[in-house]
């Protein structure tokens, strides 16, 4: 359930700052390993999206618009949603900078205002974590895509699940962090398979957390330590995040 308007989720209140929103990118993906996580993550989006040359896609909570702009280079018709006005600030001058044509409209991902099967694909990155009820934002991205969704998600059985513990306890002492909260890959299967989806593709990113990786600020660092942990099966067990290709039944 959501909260109210005299107590939002923090999802709601932090990005609706116009700092958060200004400092976004820099703080979410800048740097070697920032870098690093957008090339991979634009690797695998478009390993499970092909050729989207005239396909319509939603980017549900589309932020700053990075993955957006990313398909919209690729020839695709892009609507980007998102719940703060100021990130789309953020994402429409982007847009207008790289000279692309992306629509960018304010909506809730709990409750798309598009009609059934409006696009071809539905997209959704680093958004299920933060959500107050992410079943719903799962059923929703199902409901307005005809055949594929794409999203991530960091799994239970993590070092992302010990990240949230301490973000939680964070917020409780009254910090104002992104207390973000894991997901069993069980229940993502269950959620898809009730809204007439079932997983394809799958990719894990990450053993060790990002911000242990941030914090060694070498590429080089990373790509041992965690082809080490892919050799050894870490990987396929607690990489995180995980993303998804699920692909409507029938």
């Amino acid at each position: 359930m959501r909260r109210s308007k005299n107590n939002p989720h923090y999802s709601y209140s932090i990005y609706a700052d116009s700092a958060t929103a200004e400092r976004f990118d820099d703080s979410h993906f800048g740097g070697p390993i920032g870098q690093l996580i957008v090339e991979m993550q634009e690797r695998v989006l478009f390993d499970f999206l092909g050729d989207v040359h005239n396909a319509s896609v939603l980017d549900i909570g589309t932020g700053t618009g990075r993955a957006a702009l990313a398909i919209a280079k690729r020839g695709a018709h892009v609507t980007g949603v998102d719940a703060s006005a100021e990130m789309l600030k953020v994402a429409q001058k982007h847009a207008e900078d790289a000279n692309l044509d992306i629509k960018f409209l304010r909506g809730d991902a709990h409750s798309l205002d598009f009609p059934d099967r409006s696009c071809d694909v539905a997209v959704s990155l680093r958004m299920l974590m933060h959500t107050p009820d992410w079943r719903r934002c799962i059923a929703e991205m199902c409901r307005v895509a005809r055949q594929r969704v794409i999203f991530d998600y960091p799994p239970s059985i993590s070092f992302a699940a010990l990240q949230t513990i301490t973000r939680k306890a964070a917020q409780l002492a009254g910090r104002r962090v992104e207390a973000y909260h894991v997901i069993r890959t069980g229940s993502v299967r269950s959620a898809l398979h009730s809204n007439g989806f079932e997983i394809t593709k799958s990719h894990r990113q990450f053993v060790l957390p990002i911000a242990f990786h941030k914090l060694i600020a070498s590429p080089r660092f990373t790509a041992n330590a965690e082809r080490t942990f892919a050799v050894m099966g870490l990987l396929r067990l607690m990489g995180s995040p995980v993303t998804i290709l699920a692909e409507r039944r029938g």
